[in-house]
């Protein structure tokens, strides 16, 4: 006997109830253990080091924003900072701008050895930075850029160029091309065009890529380590490290937290504010 269509919809009903159910237990189980982890930490960053280690869990029984401060003077976290925001934002704005205009060109003009070119910023991605230590520091130091800021933000923006010419070659062939060739009759240059209509319509992509590449940079510690040994350039990943290593049988835990905690807030804040451009960035790549 053959069911009603309004049995093989409560049944479907239910399978979807019980489906819905089981993917919300999964995503509240992953948010547990990825947001108990950040707030622990935080919480650890405003205990003494006796509290630290006696009662991990329990709450502070005040804040020591001591803490905090003693990190940031004492252990000269301003100044790796300070040399993170330099280094980060200048290759991150290069790294935006070259990207793109790359990107454009490959999207949108067609010439001989286009697909070539494209397909070696893929195998850039493929390429372990690790194998390129070597060579790159005896670059480096032939070109006197080791130790040095700007070097480190020029070999910043080649270890995120492939990433960011995939991404945004695959989001500017979703933009509308009617809207370029309009500028282009009223008489814009390729350039106006870029910058002036083209570049604003990709912002969605720009900032979900600026986001990454913002991660990635960010806490990046193996380029720095080996190009970037001075102790004055210095950037976050490596001044961790150092106030790890100089604390000796000291144990000062709750400086080396606040330390942290100083190190995730800025990407936990560029992801909190672009959490709706990211979103939209990604699905506006995704679909034409």
């Amino acid at each position: 006997m053959s069911k009603s269509p309004a049995q093989d919809d409560k049944k479907k009903s239910g399978e979807g109830k019980i489906l819905n159910v089981f993917s919300h237990g999964v995503l509240i189980i992953w948010a547990i253990l990825v947001v108990m982890p950040l707030l622990w930490a935080v919480m650890t960053s405003f205990k003494t080091d006796d509290s630290i280690l006696s009662t991990p869990w329990a709450l502070p029984d005040k804040l020591h924003f001591e803490n905090w401060s003693r990190a940031w003077s004492q252990a000269h976290m301003s100044e790796y900072f300070l040399n993170t925001i330099v280094v980060v934002g200048g290759s991150l704005i290069g790294t935006l701008l070259l990207g793109s205009m790359a990107a454009y060109v490959l999207a949108r003009f067609d010439f001989p050895g286009n697909r070539f070119v494209y397909y070696l910023f893929i195998g850039g991605m493929s390429f372990p930075i690790i194998l390129a230590l070597v060579p790159l520091f005896f670059v480096m130091n032939n070109m006197g850029l080791l130790n040095t800021t700007h070097g480190l933000i020029l070999v910043y923006i080649a270890y995120s160029l492939p990433f960011t010419v995939f991404f945004l070659t695959a989001f500017f062939r979703t933009l509308p091309g009617s809207v370029a060739e309009a500028a282009m009759i009223d008489g814009a240059s390729h350039t106006r065009t870029f910058f002036q209509v083209m570049l604003p319509m990709a912002k969605p992509g720009l900032i979900s890529v600026g986001i990454f590449n913002f991660l990635g940079q960010w806490n990046q510690y193996m380029l720095p380590t080996v190009l970037n040994s001075d102790p004055d350039h210095r950037v976050l990943s490596q001044g961790l490290v150092e106030l790890a290593n100089s604390q000796g049988y000291k144990g000062d835990w709750s400086g080396l937290f606040a330390g942290l905690v100083m190190a995730m807030l800025p990407v936990l804040a560029a992801y909190i504010v672009f959490q709706r451009q990211v979103v939209a960035g990604l699905t506006a790549g995704a679909v034409k």
